[in-house]
């Protein structure tokens, strides 16, 4: 069974910085990309960005520049450093992995529990 688990999320104030980091568990073969979306009070979830099994990172135009993915392949784990955080980026941020169970199995998403951020002063 494979396992997303969010970590990082806090309270911060405007202009503020947080590491957010997501560890994947379980039966992984092969992970194509990950990905952190987040979604807002009242609004529909949206693509935060995203980093390719290569490393080629994109992200949402309101982040760029702000946030920066990362990700250790060796451990399965994916980071979003948050920087010149703004109000508007309260958000619950969740983990997203497209993988491979195992060899010749069905590529399948998985999503994380999510991790609450709120940018407050």
């Amino acid at each position: 069974q494979v396992q997303l688990v969010e970590s990082g999320g806090g309270l911060v104030q405007p202009g503020g910085s947080l590491r957010l980091s997501c560890a994947a568990s379980g039966n992984i073969f092969s992970i194509t990309f990950m990905a952190w979306y987040r979604q807002a009070p009242g609004k529909q979830r949206e693509l935060v960005g995203r980093i390719t099994s290569s490393g080629t990172t994109n992200y949402a135009d309101s982040v760029k520049g702000r946030f920066t993915i990362s990700r250790d392949k060796a451990k399965n784990l994916l980071y979003l450093q948050m920087n010149s955080l703004e109000p508007e980026d309260t958000a619950v941020y969740y983990c997203y992995a497209y993988l491979q169970e195992y060899s010749g199995s069905y590529f399948r998403p998985y999503w994380g529990q999510g991790t609450q951020v709120a940018v407050s002063s």
